[in-house]
């Protein structure tokens, strides 16, 4: 079987998975059982993670490449949870797991999913790197708006008195837009395909939410 054939195989593999764990997560949750599978959720961003590293071409370079907003991720977490710096001022609930100083390690991994999906679809639409990590920026900030929505309903996260500030918004454009440039000097090979249906998989979630 030729690499190419194998690629494809893979890329296959991991669209089938990514909808049908999305898909599943929808119609569960629309049906009564949230209290199943909210809490997986941290399975779901590990399985995203997963599936990107198993297509990668480059598996070294990637791995170093995602440190960086994992990296990132956390630390600015970290200054928002305790001090409300950056963010605004919240905390995060149990359904994402295991916390480090109040920060769940699958936040970090989050912005590394995330900045990797955002990046490939930047990258398709302009090469140049300010460029790219602007629009890599807006495109998290895009989800971001979708996510906050439903993030207390889903014991994620909750902002003080319940109001997502505008700072939140700004301080995640920042944030987003120095990973993407740090991690897209460092990463030139991502693939597309499979990021833009983990980030269409990860906003049709969302949005499904905002009417049910």
């Amino acid at each position: 079987m030729s690499i190419k054939i194998q690629a494809d195989r893979k890329l296959l593999i991991s669209i089938v998975v990514i909808w049908l764990f999305n898909i599943s997560g929808i119609i569960g949750i629309l049906i009564g059982y949230e209290a199943w599978f909210i809490p997986l959720t941290p399975l779901n961003l590990l399985i995203y993670l997963g599936l990107i590293l198993w297509n990668a071409t480059r598996f070294n370079t990637l791995i170093l490449a995602l440190v960086i907003p994992f990296a990132i991720g956390m630390f600015t977490e970290y200054l928002g949870v305790n001090y409300g710096l950056i963010f605004g001022t919240y905390q995060y609930g149990e359904n994402l797991g295991y916390k480090i100083e109040g920060v769940p390690l699958m936040i970090g991994v989050n912005w590394a999913t995330l900045v990797y999906c955002t990046a490939a679809i930047a990258k398709r639409i302009h090469h140049n790197l300010a460029i790219s990590s602007l629009i890599g920026a807006t495109l998290m900030v895009l989800s971001d708006l979708i996510i906050e929505v439903s993030a207390p309903r889903f014991d994620f996260w909750e902002f003080s008195n319940g109001i997502v500030p505008l700072q939140n918004y700004i301080g995640w454009f920042g944030t987003a837009f120095i990973a993407h440039l740090l991690f897209q000097k460092v990463c030139k090979t991502l693939d597309f395909t499979l990021s833009i249906h983990i980030y269409m998989a990860i906003c049709v979630f969302f949005s499904t939410f905002l009417f049910f």
